[in-house]
């Protein structure tokens, strides 16, 4: 299998997680003007399935080193397929309360508030359990980017002191979901094996971590969106006669969307054997960043307020620096 051989591209490769996983929603965004966010979330699901599998028999099954994909299915323990099974179930939960809470409250307030809760929460959780990393600098970008969050809670609340209608829904379950969030990649990890060159019997590889993460998505999703579609957050509820009537640009939009959050987690997952599971996790997780960029100058959701600009650039000034400690505690 492929094996991340150094920090610097293992960096890289969390950039393009923070990429990835902040820019997935714009597909969500796309989808609403004609598809409800519960149809669209099944393709999404389908989408981040197909791309743990095309993964799997690609980087997951080519090289010399590691075990490759099927011999390492084949031989994985039951109570490690059983935590990544776990993580795929909690971050479906979290996941959908999140992108919920975009198509109530924007991606510029819902991933700032939901997804920098997670990634404080989240390093704090997996530093403790794989403790990698100079835990100051870490700490101390943690930090920042909790100020930030901060900044941002307070920009919103001055747009949405200027509207009739105040979202407090969407903020609600961008808190709730980031709390879940947060714990879902400590169960995946617990799967893996600790030396990816030389991989410990019983334990998953990343690829087929990945994988069992994604089928846990899945069937919990049949539970979940099910649900979803009968007592939506809001709007009328949806059926599965909608789903099937959908056109294959509003079914392609989905699945496009969990293709792209896909490629981040693997990258994620596989870069992790160079930086740790905490700075890997941290670093994806400044998609914060990069979807309150996309909210701010593609989508316009903070046009017309007043008294926020200042706010936004202080904002996106602590993110930066703030992820730039936590690539500097790895070295």
């Amino acid at each position: 299998m492929y094996i991340v051989s150094s920090y610097l591209f293992a960096v890289i490769l969390c950039v393009v997680t923070m990429l990835c996983w902040g820019s997935w929603a714009n597909t969500q965004k796309l989808a609403q003007k004609s598809w409800r966010f519960e149809l669209f979330y099944w393709d999404y699901v389908i989408g981040i399935l197909l791309m743990s599998l095309l993964f799997s028999f690609t980087m997951g099954s080519s090289g010399e080193l590691g075990r490759g994909f099927l011999t390492d299915l084949s031989q994985a323990n039951m109570s490690n397929i059983g935590n990544a099974l776990i993580g795929g179930i909690i971050f479906n939960a979290a996941n959908i309360l999140v992108a919920a809470a975009i198509s109530i409250a924007g991606m510029s307030v819902a991933f700032p508030v939901g997804i920098g809760i997670a990634l404080v929460l989240g390093v704090l959780v997996n530093y403790m359990a794989n403790p990698q990393g100079n835990a100051f600098w870490l700490f101390a970008g943690v930090a920042l980017i909790t100020v930030a969050i901060v900044i941002d809670a307070i920009a919103y609340r001055k747009k949405a002191s200027q509207s009739q209608k105040v979202p407090t829904k969407g903020i609600v379950l961008s808190i709730v979901g980031g709390v879940l969030m947060a714990l879902f990649y400590r169960f995946v990890a617990r799967s893996m094996v600790s030396n990816f060159e030389q991989p410990e019997a019983g334990m998953l590889t990343p690829y087929t971590a990945v994988f069992i993460f994604s089928v846990g998505i899945l069937i919990s999703n049949f539970i979940f969106n099910t649900i979803l579609m009968k007592k939506p957050f809001e709007g009328t509820p949806v059926t599965y006669a909608q789903y099937f009537k959908g056109s294959m640009k509003e079914h392609f939009t989905g699945i496009l969307g969990g293709m792209i959050w896909c490629v981040g987690m693997t990258f994620s997952i596989i870069a992790a054997g160079k930086a740790g599971f905490a700075i890997s996790y941290g670093l994806g997780q400044g998609a914060t960043l990069v979807a309150a960029l996309w909210g701010v100058f593609i989508w316009k959701e903070f046009k017309g307020s007043k008294g926020t600009t200042g706010l936004l650039v202080s904002m996106f000034m602590l993110f930066f620096i703030g992820i730039g400690m936590l690539i500097y505690a790895g070295i």
